[in-house]
């Protein structure tokens, strides 16, 4: 199963994460969380591992509208995007709200993931 949609970029890992961010940022959303992957592992286990973060993207209007509807759909929040570096290539993947549509089946939610889904194409593109 296909969770979500991909690119690798020409930029180098920290160029990839600030134009993430700044792309998020111009279609509403906001980082709630970074896990540094790489060395979260250092330090929890010692182990070394390639440079991978993963971001918690959070739109506040949908989140919200979400919310209102299902308390449980916090489950499936924040929507993830995950910035790693694999044989000298930046990747640059998010996860698909419409993902959720395979897990409930609520009509209320589906036009918010596809709203949602529409601004993530669009910052993926902008990448």
């Amino acid at each position: 199963m296909e969770y979500g949609f991909s690119k690798t970029v020409s930029l180098t890992y920290e160029k990839a994460i600030e134009k993430v961010t700044e792309e998020l940022k111009k279609e509403g959303f906001g980082i709630l969380t970074s896990i540094d992957v790489k060395e979260t592992l250092k330090k929890k286990l010692n182990v070394d591992f390639q440079k991978y973060i993963i971001l918690g993207a959070c739109n506040p209007t949908f989140a919200h509208k979400a919310l209102l509807n299902d308390e449980q759909i916090g489950l499936l929040l924040p929507c993830n995007i995950i910035v790693y570096e694999k044989d000298g290539k930046t990747h640059v993947s998010i996860f698909d709200p419409m993902i959720m549509m395979k897990i409930m089946e609520d009509e209320v939610i589906r036009p918010i993931a596809e709203e949602v889904k529409k601004k993530l194409d669009r910052v993926l593109d902008a990448i």
